[in-house]
C-alpha cells in the first residue's frame, strides 16, 4: 500500500501532538501523582490522558481505519494487530522521568509506520514549545510558536563529532562506546529531543545501548529519514517496525555521514 502523506496531514497530526500537550501542561503544573507500572517505570494522569485525547483525535479527524498502539494501552494488555500494513505508534509523553522532574525535557511523540517503516512523525515538546515533523515532504521545526521552517541533518566537521546522550540511562558500555569515538563535545538530553536535535544539525550521533520500545522511537525515526540521517541497529541494518514484542536492539541514530 502507497500511503498519501501530504503536508497538510502532517500539519493534522501536529496539531493533534500540540494539543495532546495542553492537556499534558494543565497536569504538569500540579501536585499529580507518581504511579509504577509492572516493568517499574513510572506513570502519571498526564500519560493516560495525553494518550486518550491522541487516540479519539486520530479516530475522529484524521483515520478511523488503521490499528493504534500506544504505550499505555499496550502495557495494560491491549496490543491490536496490524496485520502488516498502516498503523500508528504513539507515546504520549516520552520523557516521564523528565516530567516528574520537572526539567522540560519532555515529549508528544505520534508516528505513522508502513510496511515496517516510519512513513511519517511528529515530536512535540510542551514546555519548551517545539514541533519536530517528519514525512516524504521533509523535515520542518517549528520553535516556540514561530513559523515552521526547514531542517536537515549536518555533515560532521572534521574536528570530531558532537555526540547526544540520554540524560536518565547512560550506562558504562554507552560510556565504552563514546568513547571510542572521536568526539569534540557530548550532551545529554531526555525524551525523543536527542532524534530532533539530531535532525536539526545540533548534534552528529546518538548512540542508545539499553533497552527501548517501539513507540519510543518511531516518530524521531521519521524525522531523521526526513532530514537525511539515518537509524541503525549496531550491525548497520536499518531499524524496522512491528517487530514481536515491540522492543528495540541497540541502535545509532546518525546525520550525514561522510
Amino acid at each position: 500500500m502507497t500511503l498519501n502523506i501530504t503536508i497538510s496531514m502532517m500539519e493534522q497530526v501536529g496539531d493533534l501532538a500540540k494539543s495532546a500537550g495542553k492537556e499534558i501542561m494543565k497536569i504538569y503544573n500540579t501536585d499529580f501523582n507518581v504511579e509504577t507500572k509492572a516493568d517499574n517505570s513510572p506513570v502519571t494522569e498526564a500519560d493516560r490522558v495525553a494518550e486518550a485525547h491522541i487516540i479519539s483525535g486520530i479516530r475522529e479527524g484524521i483515520t478511523a481505519s488503521y490499528p493504534i498502539i500506544g504505550e499505555e494501552a499496550y502495557t495494560t494488555g491491549k496490543s491490536p494487530e496490524t496485520g502488516g500494513g498502516p498503523f500508528w505508534l504513539v507515546d504520549a509523553l516520552d520523557g516521564t522521568s523528565s516530567f516528574i522532574s520537572r526539567n522540560d525535557q519532555f515529549t508528544v511523540n505520534i508516528a505513522l509506520i508502513d510496511a515496517g517503516r516510519p512513513v511519517l512523525g511528529v515530536i512535540h515538546a510542551p514546555a519548551l514549545g517545539d514541533t519536530y515533523w517528519g514525512g516524504p515532504s521533509g523535515a520542518f521545526a517549528e520553535y516556540s510558536g514561530k513559523a515552521a521552517k526547514t531542517i536537515s541533518c549536518r555533515r560532521p566537521d572534521d574536528e570530531g563529532l558532537v555526540v547526544i546522550a540520554s540524560l536518565n540511562h547512560r550506562s558504562p558500555e554507552l560510556e565504552e562506546f563514546i568513547a571510542k569515538l572521536k568526539v569534540t563535545s557530548s550532551m545529554s538530553i531526555g525524551s525523543s529531543l536527542k532524534f530532533c536535535l539530531v535532525a536539526n544539525g545540533s548534534s552528529d550521533i546518538y548512540p542508545r545501548l539499553g533497552r527501548t520500545m517501539e513507540w519510543d522511537i518511531a516518530a524521531g525515526h521519521a524525522i531523521i529519514n526526513a532530514a537525511g540521517g539515518s537509524v541503525k541497529k549496531m550491525d548497520g541494518s536499518t531499524m524496522t517496525y512491528a517487530k514481536k514484542g515491540l522492543e528495540n536492539p541497540d541502535f545509532i541514530v546518525r546525520g550525514l555521514e561522510g
